[in-house]
């Protein structure tokens, strides 16, 4: 099997947009109620901290290559 660079800033996104996909299911089963507003944050906010932590990780590993050079 192929082995693949790690990206935290997508694995981020991915539970973000699950979780927000939890929330709309359980509201379109009738379990709880959501107000429409609440997704708006949930997957903008999602989607900054995927991109701060893909940011950051790739500030890491930019800085790790220079070291060894």
């Amino acid at each position: 099997m192929l082995r693949h660079e790690f990206r935290p800033g997508r694995l981020v996104v991915g539970l973000s947009l699950t979780a927000a996909g939890a929330v709309f299911a359980g509201d379109a089963a009738g379990w709880w109620r959501t107000p429409w507003f609440v997704m708006i944050p949930l997957v903008a906010g999602g989607l900054v901290l995927g991109g701060v932590t893909s940011a950051v990780a790739r500030g890491m590993r930019s800085r790790r290559g220079s070291e060894g050079q």
